[in-house]
């Protein structure tokens, strides 16, 4: 049953960057017929559709940042649904924002290129595309349409992506942030491709490679046993990356955080109200850790 009112749903609104995120944004049987947004578990949240606390709050945020600035490769992963790529989207907008240095940050999402198995050429054509996509619309950076298919052609699969991203470190006036969503949809060669060519050109950051890349997805990469199908084996000699550093994780939705996500408030210029999620420490029992990396 739909309950129709004209009054909208009361809020307090959290200032992150650039945008407002509501905090306080449960609605009453008064608010649900007259609300414009919804409570969302498909896809990132959007501030102005959805229902939902400021995505990087349930997160070590200051942790998170010291890693970039100490130019770390690292993994977050956690379940289907628990807000990844909403952070990471909320992540590349801060750091573009520029209130937290000057970086140029991309988010791309390689899940397309599991269509193509281990076809590496294949999958790298799709991964080099949405490189561009992503760069044109983050930040009008349009050099690298022009840039990867000669390289590909040039340097191949196994090549392409450090050479690509080389290039495109050297020529940035700041040094580049690149978090790479649904790592673990990549398959067999495919998957060691990508992470070997992230690993091969590490000592060459910031000036001629990103500064930090975010691996992100529902495994940990460094976990995997990647097998190869052409070989029927599984592939040894080493991981992609090198464990090392501390782990911090998402805030779980405890009870008492739901409590104040959830009170009641009727004016938004009142002071925002205290998540509990950053910083605040969580249990084994985490929905997501974030470890830091190096590479060899």
């Amino acid at each position: 049953m739909i309950v129709r009112v004209a009054r909208p749903p009361a809020t307090v609104y959290h200032r992150l960057h650039h945008r407002d995120y509501p905090v306080c944004s449960i609605p009453t049987m008064h608010d649900l017929g007259g609300a414009t947004r919804s409570f969302n578990t498909a896809g990132p949240m959007d501030p102005d559709d959805h229902y939902c606390i400021p995505p990087l709050s349930r997160m070590k945020q200051g942790e998170l940042l010291a890693l970039i600035r100490k130019k770390r490769y690292f993994v977050l992963h956690a379940p289907r649904q628990t807000g990844k790529t909403s952070a990471l989207l909320a992540l590349r907008d801060l750091l573009n924002g520029g209130a937290e240095g000057a970086y140029r940050c991309v988010y791309a999402n390689v899940e397309a290129g599991q269509a193509s198995r281990e076809n590496t050429e294949r999958a790298m054509r799709s991964i080099l595309g949405e490189l561009e996509y992503r760069a044109r619309t983050a930040l009008g950076d349009e050099s690298l349409a022009g840039l990867w298919p000669g390289v590909l052609d040039t340097f191949g699969p196994d090549g392409a992506l450090q050479e690509v991203l080389a290039r495109w470190a050297e020529a940035s006036p700041t040094p580049l942030v690149l978090l790479i969503d649904e790592i673990d949809a990549l398959i067999g060669d495919t998957l060691l491709s990508v992470l070997r060519q992230l690993r091969a050109r590490y000592d060459e950051r910031p000036a001629g490679f990103p500064q930090s890349v975010i691996l992100c997805g529902v495994r940990d990469v460094r976990d995997y046993r990647i097998r190869s199908t052409r070989q029927n084996a599984i592939v040894t000699g080493g991981s992609a990356f090198q464990r090392q550093g501390q782990v911090t994780a998402f805030g779980r939705f405890l009870r008492i955080r739901g409590a104040r996500v959830t009170k009641p408030a009727h004016r938004r210029d009142r002071p925002a109200m205290d998540c509990g999620g950053v910083g605040s420490g969580v249990g084994a029992d985490a929905g997501a850790a974030v470890a830091g990396e190096r590479t060899r």
